[in-house]
């Protein structure tokens, strides 16, 4: 998960990007809105933070840059202005939340979690495919309802690969949406966890398919891998039951 704090006070931004766990999302951080204007047309983000008061281009008009280009990426917006008239604007303009400073930084992350949860469009509770399961939650893989063992990295790949349905995702795709700008990362930092990951996969009838010149995709190994696997997931912890889970809504 990648999110952009916009915030022109240096000191709340770092404190903001301190505040998000740096194992489960990479944070870039923008001083002023033409900074992220320009950002949020070059890169893709999962979330967007947005103090209103900022130099050279307001939040405001970032935010309606930003929908005018038809992005659909959450935007939270964070302000000391409790003003009605300036949620009810931020909120016409395609704000999906307002908090208002000062805040507490577990309600600032419960927040993260809920947007983040819901996604741009809307996304099922499960994504699954190719025998794995990802629990958009918990943040948690599975395996046939069987908890894997994976580090937030690892599970951050799993998930561009889950979110991309067998179709390749590139090395490039990869790096863009796991490390924030500041993170030192190559291509054989994603050669290496591919690795490591196809090691914990082993038995699990699914594999992470090498695609030369277009990156990497998931994929179900022969039927044969059936009895591997079975043997696998009893080894494993059982899945919560959430049956009633539903697509949730932005």
């Amino acid at each position: 998960m990648r999110i952009l704090i916009v915030e022109d006070d240096s000191a709340v931004g770092e404190a903001l990007r301190s505040a998000l766990p740096c194992t489960d999302y990479a944070v870039d951080l923008a001083t002023n809105g033409q900074i992220a204007d320009m950002v949020l047309q070059d890169a893709v983000f999962d979330l967007l933070i947005l103090d209103l008061s900022l130099p050279r281009l307001d939040g405001f008009e970032v935010l309606r840059r930003l929908r005018a280009r038809g992005s659909t990426v959450p935007v939270l917006v964070l302000s000391a202005c409790d003003s009605e008239d300036a949620k009810v604007r931020s909120l016409d303009l395609g704000a999906d939340d307002y908090l208002v400073k000062p805040f507490g930084l577990r309600e600032l992350r419960a927040r993260v979690r809920a947007l983040l949860r819901r996604g741009p469009c809307g996304v099922p509770v499960r994504i699954s495919h190719a025998g794995l399961s990802f629990d958009t939650v918990s943040r948690s893989i599975y395996f046939n309802d069987r908890l894997l063992p994976f580090s937030a990295r690892e599970t951050g790949i799993l998930e561009v690969l889950l979110r991309n349905g067998g179709r390749p995702v590139s090395k490039e795709h990869l790096l863009d949406r796991l490390y924030n700008f500041d993170q030192e990362a190559s291509f054989n930092t994603i050669e290496v966890s591919i690795h490591r990951l196809r090691k914990k996969l082993e038995g699990t009838a699914t594999t992470i398919r090498t695609l030369h010149g277009c990156g990497y995709a998931l994929e179900c190994q022969p039927a044969d891998a059936g009895a591997a696997s079975q043997a696998f997931s009893e080894k494993m912890p059982k899945m919560p039951d959430v049956s009633g889970a539903r697509t949730l809504l932005s």
